[in-house]
C-alpha cells in the first residue's frame, strides 16, 4: 500500500526533494558508460559504432523499457516507489556486471542496453510520483525532475575525477553504488494527492499524434529538442577531452568541463518551468532551442579558442539545450484527452528517444570526416525546426489550453 500523502506544504516538498535526490542518484548510470569512454581508449582499440554504442545502447534500452512499461501498465499494477527502487536496483547490477567484463566486447554493450532498460522504471514513475503533487505547479515540478535527470547525467564526469585515475571503472562502479542508494531512498518519499492510474496503453492514439494539428506540432518540436540533446550530451566529453589535450590540459579539466556543462542546464530546467507557467510554454521553448541551436553552430567554430571565449559558449550550451524540455511532456497532458495523455506520453518518449540513437551513433562518423570544428553543426537543424513548430502551434487557438491560457 502507498503510504498516505501529507497535505501540507512541508510534507509537499520533503516528498519532491526526496524523489529529486532519488533521481539524481540513480541517472547517474545513463553516462556512466560513457564518461568511461576516454580512459578505455587509452587502453583498447574501440570501433566508431562501439563508442557510440556506449550511449546509443542505453537509449534503445530506455525505448523498450518504456514502452513494455506502459503496454503492461507497470506502474499501475505494482506501487510505483518499488517500481522505481527494482529499476535502480537492476540498473545498479547491470554496471556492475560490466565490470568483469572487456570494455571492448559486445557484451559489456549489452549491459548498458539492460541499463536503459532498468531507467525505464525510474525517470516515468519519478516523474509520475512528482506530477501526482502538482497544484498549478506542474511545469516546476516536471522541470525539477527534469533538472534532476540533467544532474544524474552529468555526475559520470564528476565520478570519472573521485575515482581512480585513468581507471574506466570508475564511473561505472560509483554510479552502481548510487543507484543502490537510489533504490533505498525512494521507499522512504511518499506519492501526493494527485495520485491516478493512467488509462491503459492504446496503439490507436498514434493516429491521434499525427492528425491533431497541436499535438503533431507538440512532437516535432520535441523531436527536434531531441535531434540535439543526446548526441551533444553524449560527445560533450570527447570534444572537452580534445580540447584540453590541444591545449596541454589533464583529463580531470575535461570530465570537469563536461560536467559543467550537462549540469549547469538543471538549474535552467528550474527556472524555465517556473517561466512557462508564468509566459507561456511555447516562448520559453522557442527562445531555449534558437539559443541552443546557434550554440551549436557556434562551438566547434570556437575549438581553436582560448577557454575564455569556448567555455562560456559551452555553458550556455548546456543551459538552453535541457531549459525547454520538461515543457514538451507538460504541453502534451494539457493538449492531449485526458483519457489518451499517458499513452501520448509514452509515444512522445519513445520518437525522442529513438531519434537519439541515430544521432548519437551517426556522429563519430561525421567528427572524424567534418572534425572538431563542424561536429556539432549538424545538430542545430533540429532545434530550429522545433522553434518554428513551437511558434506556428502559438498562433493556433489550441494554445489558449497551455500554461493556463498562456501559450
Amino acid at each position: 500500500m502507498m503510504p498516505t500523502a501529507d497535505p501540507s506544504l512541508a510534507g509537499k516538498w520533503r516528498a519532491i526533494g526526496l524523489i529529486v535526490i532519488a533521481q539524481i542518484l540513480a541517472l547517474s548510470v545513463w553516462f556512466s558508460g560513457t564518461a568511461a569512454l576516454p580512459a578505455i581508449l587509452g587502453q583498447y582499440t574501440l570501433s566508431a559504432p562501439k563508442q557510440a554504442a556506449l550511449t546509443s545502447a542505453v537509449q534503445a534500452g530506455f525505448v523498450l523499457g518504456a514502452l513494455l512499461s506502459a503496454i503492461f501498465s507497470v506502474p499501475d499494477r505494482f506501487e510505483p516507489r518499488r517500481v522505481f527502487a527494482t529499476g535502480a536496483i537492476i540498473a545498479a547490477l547491470a554496471n556492475m556486471l560490466a565490470l568483469n567484463l572487456a570494455p571492448d566486447s559486445w557484451a559489456l554493450i549489452t549491459t548498458r542496453f539492460a541499463a536503459g532498460a532498468a531507467l525505464a522504471l525510474v525517470y516515468p514513475v519519478g516523474m509520475k510520483l512528482a506530477a501526482s503533487w502538482a497544484r498549478g505547479d506542474a511545469g516546476l515540478l516536471v522541470g525539477l525532475l527534469v533538472g534532476a535527470l540533467t544532474l544524474g547525467s552529468a555526475s559520470p564526469f564528476l565520478l570519472a575525477i573521485a575515482g581512480s585515475a585513468g581507471d574506466w571503472r570508475s564511473p561505472l562502479q560509483l554510479a552502481a553504488m548510487a543507484a543502490l542508494a537510489a533504490g533505498l531512498l525512494i521507499l522512504f518519499t511518499r506519492a501526493g494527492p494527485g495520485l491516478r492510474a493512467a488509462a491503459s496503453f492504446d496503439p490507436r492514439a498514434i493516429l491521434l499524434a499525427v492528425r491533431d494539428p497541436a499535438l503533431r506540432l507538440t512532437n516535432l518540436g520535441y523531436l527536434g529538442h531531441m535531434w540535439e540533446l543526446y548526441a551533444m550530451w553524449a560527445w560533450i566529453g570527447a570534444f572537452s577531452h580534445a580540447y584540453w589535450d590541444s591545449r596541454g590540459g589533464g583529463s580531470d579539466l575535461a570530465d570537469l568541463t563536461a560536467f559543467t556543462v550537462i549540469g549547469s542546464g538543471a538549474l535552467a530546467c528550474i527556472i524555465a518551468g517556473g517561466l512557462a507557467d508564468r509566459f507561456g510554454r511555447t516562448r520559453v521553448t522557442a527562445a531555449a532551442m534558437a539559443i541552443s541551436g546557434s550554440c551549436a553552430l557556434i562551438a566547434g567554430l570556437a575549438f581553436n579558442a582560448p577557454p575564455w571565449v569556448l567555455l562560456p559558449v559551452l555553458v550556455i550550451w548546456g543551459l538552453s539545450i535541457i531549459a525547454d524540455s520538461a515543457q514538451f511532456s507538460t504541453a502534451i497532458t494539457e493538449l492531449a484527452p485526458p483519457e489518451r495523455a499517458g499513452t501520448l506520453l509514452t509515444i512522445q518518449t519513445a520518437l525522442g528517444f529513438s531519434l537519439t540513437i541515430i544521432m548519437v551513433q551517426i556522429m563519430p562518423s561525421w567528427i572524424a570526416f567534418a572534425g572538431w570544428n563542424w561536429a556539432f553543426a549538424p545538430l542545430a537543424i533540429g532545434p530550429f525546426l522545433g522553434v518554428w513548430a513551437m511558434l506556428t502551434l502559438r498562433k493556433r487557438p489550441e494554445s489558449a489550453r497551455l500554461a493556463g491560457g498562456r501559450g
